[in-house]
């Protein structure tokens, strides 16, 4: 695969993540289906999801405004690592709720693939 197309899936993915996460968490609050342990396991993976998607975030502001790690910092590795395993953990609770239907069937597993592409593309930096 080329770099550019890479790159462009990277970005779309950060890009259009958060607003998945956000559609997601509305489109749950918002529903009067039963739930069950599919839809459950689809919001659980939406909510390793946000959690990674915050992590990230905070992440980025602390070092734009607080502190600069240097490199290969050890902190740094470890919010990488916490970062990806949480990405990794919402992808699996993502996909055991994908075969029933379900009010974040579809955005738990896009935001848990979107997170976890941004974990990548940040280790790829460092």
């Amino acid at each position: 695969m080329p770099i550019s197309v890479f790159f462009s899936i990277v970005v779309g993915a950060i890009l259009a993540t958060p607003v998945l996460i956000i559609w997601g968490w509305i489109r749950w609050l918002q529903t009067t289906i039963p739930r069950t342990i599919p839809s459950m396991l689809s919001f659980i993976g939406l909510c390793f999801a946000t959690t990674s998607a915050l992590l990230g975030l905070f992440a980025a502001l602390y070092v734009r405004f607080i502190h600069i790690f240097p490199f290969y910092d050890l902190t740094l590795m470890k919010i990488y690592a916490c970062g990806g395993l949480l990405s990794l953990a919402a992808v699996l609770f993502a996909v055991g709720g994908v075969w029933r239907k379900g009010p974040v069937r579809w955005h738990a597993p896009a935001c848990a693939i979107g997170t976890l592409l941004f974990w990548i593309a940040a280790m790829s930096h460092e």
